[in-house]
């Protein structure tokens, strides 16, 4: 039998305890452990089991979820998925949470209808079985139907590519579980003359922002949360906003990003499926795909779709990929013309932009 996932749940709210109870009940391949109301009485059920993953609030009587996050990845490191209602003003939370070690942040899931619970239910285990995945380091001291798995067909339909000649390239990156930190090793390593950039990473709403905003202040190019209508432009790189879907589109000569609603794709809100779809009917061969650390299969389909249409398409390697999930099923699927280690990646890009 397939090894179970084994999850500890930690809020001090009955409700939520209860919701994700429900949310991992839907799941058979996880299996919760217990649940505690705080770190003090988390602690106490490690006592005799050890969890795979915890999922962890922030804001908590007693001790905070930040404090119990830091004293755990320096102590016994164990993989956290920080599951909170941080909005924008808390989103030096959202950041500290990273550099304590958590592997993902994820919005709370509220009561609301059955469609919403569904997708909680989707990005919550998902988020869990990610993390389950990884090696977590050592901090220094310092029963219901899930909704079917929507495909791109649910954003736009795949048509044949017809993209005019020209000789501005643009750049499509997907990631996910570990995107945050190969996001920044790319960026840092793009020149400030770099061609246009549209990034997909599976993140929280409002994150999205403060994310940007990071890596802005610590890369030669501009880095920004996209908004619909933004043009993609030489020496910038543009983020989804999280909960949006994001698609390339063209005006003559021009590159820019539509951002809009629309239903789970892949799993996941944004897309990368979509974001390189649309890349595949607008760009093709003026394109190159680049696709990173993540679990699952996002991104697999709309690279292949990209490869076809004439588009260069680059896979992270399993060596330097938190989870090996997407690149894997992207190369499976047939659409990487190269696998590079996540330092040579931003290289290539460039080589190949000029070339």
């Amino acid at each position: 039998m397939r090894k179970k996932t084994r999850v500890l749940i930690v809020d001090d709210s009955a409700l939520v305890r209860s919701t994700l109870l429900s949310l991992f009940n839907t799941d058979a391949d996880i299996e919760v452990i217990g649940s505690a109301s705080d770190p003090f009485a988390a602690a106490k059920i490690m006592e005799t089991v050890i969890p795979d993953v915890i999922t962890l609030d922030i804001e908590m009587p007693r001790m905070d979820g930040l404090t119990f996050l830091r004293k755990l990845m320096t102590q016994h490191p164990i993989a956290v998925v920080i599951c909170s209602t941080l909005t924008e003003k808390g989103s030096e939370s959202y950041m500290k949470a990273l550099e304590f070690g958590a592997v993902e942040v994820i919005t709370k899931p509220k009561v609301g209808t059955r469609q919403f619970f569904e997708e909680s239910s989707i990005r919550v285990c998902d988020a869990v079985k990610a993390a389950a995945l990884t090696k977590p380091k050592k901090l220094t001291a310092k029963p219901m139907i899930i909704q079917p798995k929507l495909t791109a067909d649910a954003m736009l339909p795949k048509t044949r590519t017809n993209c005019l000649k020209t000789t501005e390239k643009v750049v499509l990156v997907g990631a996910s579980t570990g995107g945050t930190e190969a996001l920044q090793t790319f960026l840092q390593g793009m020149p400030i003359d770099s061609p246009g950039i549209a990034i997909v990473q599976h993140m929280p709403e409002h994150f999205t922002a403060a994310f940007s905003q990071r890596l802005d202040t610590i890369c030669q190019i501009r880095v920004k949360e996209a908004v619909d209508g933004d043009s993609i432009l030489r020496g910038q790189a543009l983020i989804a906003p999280g909960n949006k879907h994001m698609l390339l589109k063209r005006s003559g000569a021009r590159y820019y990003v539509e951002v809009k609603d629309g239903p789970l794709v892949s799993r996941h809100r944004p897309s990368v499926d979509v974001l390189f779809r649309s890349g595949a009917h607008n760009a093709g061969k003026n394109a190159i795909g680049v696709i990173m650390t993540g679990m699952g299969d996002d991104g697999a389909k709309g690279m292949k779709e990209m490869h076809d249409a004439g588009t260069y398409c680059i896979a992270q390697d399993e060596a330097s990929c938190v989870v090996f999930g997407m690149p894997h099923e992207a190369i499976k699927h047939g659409g990487v013309d190269n696998v590079l280690s996540l330092k040579r990646i931003a290289t290539e890009v460039v080589a190949k932009c000029r070339s």
